[in-house]
């Protein structure tokens, strides 16, 4: 497994995704991607998964020191007190003592942000994260987090496949010494009918899935697929056996459209 550092953070390169996985699905899912040699997971108070995905860390037996687990601060929980509070929730339901990573989820302008990350910084203080950084936020807000926050943000988690260019975000990221986490990295499966993605994976013997997260990883990117089938799992770790050269990496990030965007809520920012 190769890992991607930012800020003393490292992160496992490919890790699992929770999103929509619910009960023994969940913990099922979870425990197998763990036997298979994973050690990143992510999940997020809004997805009502945290108890099932500290089931399934506990069914791997995986020692803890070796897991990444990742969760994530819903925007009504963005005030100072209740931040605590939840991430206290978050841990008790996961059954650990600190968390790996703790995201803010998305920005909420309604909450000044310097505030919010006084708190995201204080939570890591006490002990109850060992690294701390945002999702879903802009080349703006990544400016404004890195100035207002007392401790150092390891990452910006954002949508990131080939059909949406992340460059400027990616850029931003760089400047501060954070990582760029890709969600959605196979487009929800759009690239499975991908001409030049399957081109390029008959290259190598490797599916389209596979190029796309080869892409995100030689970009030293971090990739969170997640999949409610068990085969798919083995198929998305195993991707450290080739390289894409850099022609082919040229050929994939020209896939990029203005409409690649495939996740955006009322409540989004103003995107870059």
């Amino acid at each position: 497994m190769q890992f991607v550092e930012a800020n003393g953070a490292r992160i496992p390169a490919i890790g699992l995704g929770t999103w929509e996985l619910r009960g023994r699905t969940c913990a099922r899912l979870v425990e197998q991607a763990l036997k298979l040699g994973y050690r990143h997971i992510d999940t997020a108070q809004i997805y009502e998964n945290e108890r099932e995905v500290g089931e399934g860390l506990r069914s791997s037996r995986v020692k803890r020191e070796q897991l990444f687990v990742t969760t994530k601060v819903w925007t009504t929980h963005f005030a100072p007190n209740d931040l605590e509070r939840s991430t206290k929730e978050s841990l008790t339901k996961l059954r650990l003592s600190e968390i790996d990573l703790l995201l803010l989820h998305w920005p909420n302008p309604q909450v000044p942000l310097r505030e919010t990350l006084g708190a995201l910084a204080r939570v890591k203080k006490a002990g109850l994260a060992r690294h701390i950084g945002v999702s879903n936020f802009t080349v703006a807000l990544i400016e404004e987090a890195v100035a207002g926050c007392p401790e150092p943000l390891v990452c910006d988690q954002v949508e990131y496949h080939p059909y949406l260019d992340q460059t400027r975000v990616k850029q931003a990221c760089a400047r501060h010494g954070m990582a760029l986490v890709a969600y959605s990295p196979v487009a929800k499966g759009r690239v499975k009918n991908d001409e030049t993605l399957a081109r390029i994976g008959k290259t190598h013997g490797k599916t389209p899935a596979q190029v796309c997260l080869r892409w995100l990883v030689q970009q030293n990117v971090a990739a969170i697929p997640r999949t409610s089938r068990i085969e798919r799992l083995s198929e998305n770790i195993d991707v450290f056996d080739f390289t894409l050269s850099e022609l082919e990496m040229q050929h994939v990030s020209a896939l990029a459209s203005p409409k690649g965007r495939l996740t955006d809520f009322g409540f989004a920012p103003k995107w870059d």
